[in-house]
């Protein structure tokens, strides 16, 4: 379906507010999970990863992917690039906590990895939609 330059006029702005909705909701939404690791440590994530035969350090990749990439995100600044790496993190904590749940429903009868699952598809879905206009990057930005 094509569109006319009248119609792009009147659509644009509604996609670029959609995408700063959605950036914006992902980012808060996990700095959250980040603040409590900035709080609170990460030993259980450094315990896991250990478990997995990989070195501790590992662990601090929590900090970027729940701190660093939400902030460039919520700014859009460098978005693509940080949305990507919110979804590794992402299959990264799937990997490594999630795996014996991710078969099963919670008590509501919702999949017991539905956070984790919206977390994962809605950093996806930034990567590929880009920031929009209503970022630091702009809509023509690099990695916007």
């Amino acid at each position: 379906m094509q569109t006319t330059d009248a119609t792009q006029a009147i659509l644009q702005p509604a996609e670029d507010y959609g995408k700063l909705l959605l950036r914006a909701v992902l980012a808060i939404m996990l700095l959250f999970h980040g603040y409590s690791k900035l709080t609170g440590g990460i030993g259980f994530i450094t315990g896991v990863v250990e478990k997995a035969g990989l070195p501790g350090v590992f662990a601090y990749g929590v900090y970027i992917g729940e701190v660093v990439a939400p902030l460039l995100i919520l700014v859009g600044l460098f978005t693509r690039p940080a949305a990507l790496v919110v979804a590794i993190n992402m299959v990264v904590a799937l990997l490594l906590v999630h795996t014996r749940q991710f078969f099963t429903l919670n008590e509501q009868g919702g999949w017991a990895l539905e956070l984790q699952g919206m977390y994962l598809a809605g950093a996806i879905a930034v990567a590929l939609l880009g920031a929009g206009c209503y970022s630091m990057g702009g809509r023509d930005g690099r990695f916007n």
